[in-house]
């Protein structure tokens, strides 16, 4: 019995077009997945087992697979899933999973619904490894938001979370305190040994107020010698005082470079957010620079607190925040 030549073509026709499918899925990592509703039995094509190191045809679990992702990817997609079947609308969601392998993975899920009389009986679509994709936007966004030499999150990362902070008019964001931080003899150090040891103390110096002000809602570098942190409450000014001077002696030790012992220290300025609250924005950061302008003139590596003890009460801001 001869075959249809019709039939014949389709059915090289489909195979031709299936591999050029699982061709295209293999070269960006996706694959095609569907969920019946009322069995919640999974069917997935080989390029989705691949996402999740399982080896095709492994028996599949809708509640074995949920636990492969994330905790917080889980609660999302839980909702989100929820939500299209009952709107009957399909989805777009990213969500970081575990794969049998051990390995850590972002996938992009999209899902849409098939119907029958009306109601949803599957969700259905692709899902595809966008790990690479992550990477890449958190290495941008690295080097958009933190300082390249230091590490550190960079002036502009400081201005955005200052004005956030300032347009909180009850609790500052949580912030108990903005403390300005300028390096002592740090221009010596550049004039004497060269540009390759100051960025090295800058770093040393970067290191040291991570580790004490681990806590803090933001450390940044703002300028070429100056820093600033915005400590988190809620503290009271007697801790803030003390948290402060620990720092300033901290950052008079020595920092070793090239066989040599660099002697640097730093001034520090701070205003205490609790006391009043409301203020512009301006008029808080007044106060920091107010503060540190006194350490500097009591002889340096000096705390002073704006409003305590020496420190005047009326502002002399040398700048401001945009």
């Amino acid at each position: 019995m001869r075959n249809d030549p019709g039939s014949v073509e389709a059915g090289r026709s489909l195979r031709q077009h299936k591999r050029l499918y699982e061709q295209a899925a293999r070269l960006v990592r996706m694959g095609a997945w569907e969920c019946d509703l009322a069995t919640e039995r999974l069917t997935w094509t080989a390029g989705v087992y691949d996402l999740f190191g399982l080896p095709a045809g492994a028996r599949l679990t809708r509640s074995a697979i949920v636990d492969r992702y994330a905790e917080a990817s889980r609660r999302e997609l839980e909702l989100v899933r929820a939500e299209a079947i009952r709107f009957g609308r399909g989805f777009v969601l990213d969500s970081e999973i575990r794969t049998w392998r051990g390995e850590t993975r972002w996938i992009r899920i999209t899902a849409d619904l098939a119907f029958a009389e009306g109601r949803p009986v599957r969700l259905f679509g692709a899902k595809q490894d966008i790990t690479g994709e992550r990477e890449a936007w958190h290495r941008l966004r690295q080097r958009a938001e933190h300082d390249s030499l230091t590490g550190l999150a960079n002036r502009g990362v400081f201005d955005a979370h200052y004005r956030a902070m300032v347009a909180d008019a009850r609790d500052h964001a949580g912030v108990a305190a903005l403390a300005l931080i300028d390096l002592d003899h740090f221009k010596a150090v550049n004039d004497r040994l060269g540009h390759a040891a100051g960025d090295e103390c800058l770093r040393q110096v970067a290191l040291r107020l991570q580790r004490l002000f681990g806590d803090a809602v933001l450390v940044a570098r703002i300028g070429g010698d100056e820093f600033a942190v915005l400590l988190r409450g809620p503290l009271g000014p007697g801790r803030i005082a003390a948290m402060l001077a620990r720092a300033s002696a901290a950052l008079c030790q020595p920092i070793a470079w090239n066989g040599a012992r660099l002697a640097i220290g730093a001034s520090i300025g701070a205003t205490i957010l609790g006391r009043r609250r409301g203020r512009a924005g301006s008029e808080v950061f007044a106060e920091a620079d107010a503060a540190l302008y006194d350490a500097k003139a009591a002889g340096r590596s000096a705390v002073r607190i704006f409003g305590a003890v020496s420190a005047p009460h009326e502002t002399r801001a040398r700048r401001s925040v945009g």
